[in-house]
């Protein structure tokens, strides 16, 4: 992770992109006309709508490609996952703010959580040019912000995915309760099918896992104001840490919960043989016994019988708020 040149100076305003999904949790009408207010007081900013999967790379592409300097997405992280793949590679520069029910990037990056506190930190970002260039996870022709999750990780999410409006008006408490049913009703806890061999830069293995998360940031997650720590050795200066949960057993399953929900919100203690880590992996292939769940970024993709993972350095050039440390 670089820091990267400016296009603009302190007085010079620049083309933004204002990219908005209208259908995301915390977006609202009144919301998104003052952000735009503020951007338009300092920026030449546009206005464009996204409502269905792969729109908002499509609009975020097309901005790259006409001289669009920045764009600012407010909405999920699934929208903001669409908009870094289609301007990745680019100089043009991606900033998050708030509009989804978890928005776990952007909390990441030290956005405030209050979408129009995080307007001014991003347009402070962008007059100080506190810019970097940050290194991405990539899959399946697709590039991912924090995490790849691959087995019961994604098989919950694809339970949450069925039930849109629930997920809107609901948020956390969905997520954990798919997350016991999927365990107790819809999974098979008895047997591990996923493998993980990272080739680089040395020979690893995570074998026996019924989760293989492929991390490039930490948190995991969050659980209302509380960060999920798994992987804290996961910035986006370095490759990828891949976790592999190995048991399911109650008593396991149970440590597990304990240590997420616990004061450090981290599996740092679980026992090694139940929970490990591999650090820094660049390059990571997963196969399954039989077709596995994945997704990206918390949007579900459906089952594959193999994915190969890579750290890709330096690939998107990313605002950080200027209330970050």
């Amino acid at each position: 992770m670089a820091l990267a040149g400016s296009l603009w100076g302190e007085t010079c305003a620049v083309r933004v992109l204002l990219l908005v999904n209208d259908s995301a949790s915390s977006t609202t009408a009144r919301t998104r006309v003052l952000i735009h207010t503020a951007l338009s007081e300092r920026h030449d900013t546009e206005v464009a709508f996204t409502n269905r999967r792969g729109h908002a790379a499509r609009l975020a592409r097309g901005a790259a490609t006409t001289g669009t300097d920045a764009v600012v997405v407010l909405g999920g992280d699934g929208t903001l996952n669409e908009a870094a793949n289609g301007i990745a590679g680019t100089d043009c520069v991606l900033a998050a703010l708030p509009g989804g029910s978890t928005n776990v990037f952007a909390r990441t990056i030290g956005t405030p959580d209050d979408p129009l506190d995080a307007t001014s930190a991003v347009l402070d970002a962008l007059d100080a040019a506190n810019i970097i260039t940050a290194g991405l996870g990539y899959t399946c022709w697709r590039y991912f912000l924090f995490h790849c999750g691959m087995g019961l990780d994604a098989a919950i999410v694809e339970r949450v995915e069925r039930h849109p409006t629930l997920k809107r008006y609901m948020g956390h408490p969905l997520f954990l309760l798919a997350g016991i049913h999927t365990l107790l009703r819809r999974y098979d806890r008895s047997t591990p099918t996923l493998a993980a061999h990272a080739t680089s830069p040395m020979s690893s293995e995570l074998d026996g896992c019924f989760v293989v998360v492929a991390a490039n940031t930490d948190p995991y997650t969050f659980l209302g104001s509380r960060p999920v720590h798994i992987a804290p050795a996961a910035t986006l200066a370095n490759g990828l840490s891949v976790v592999g949960l190995r048991s399911l057993r109650l008593a396991d399953a149970l440590a597990v919960i304990r240590a997420v929900f616990g004061a450090k919100g981290s599996l740092s203690d679980v026992d090694p043989s139940v929970v490990q880590r591999i650090d820094d992996v660049r390059e990571l292939s997963v196969t399954g016994v039989h077709p596995f769940d994945h997704q990206i970024d918390g949007d579900h993709l459906g089952p594959v019988d193999e994915l190969r993972l890579e750290w890709v350095p330096d690939v998107l050039r990313l605002a950080i708020p200027a209330v970050a440390d």
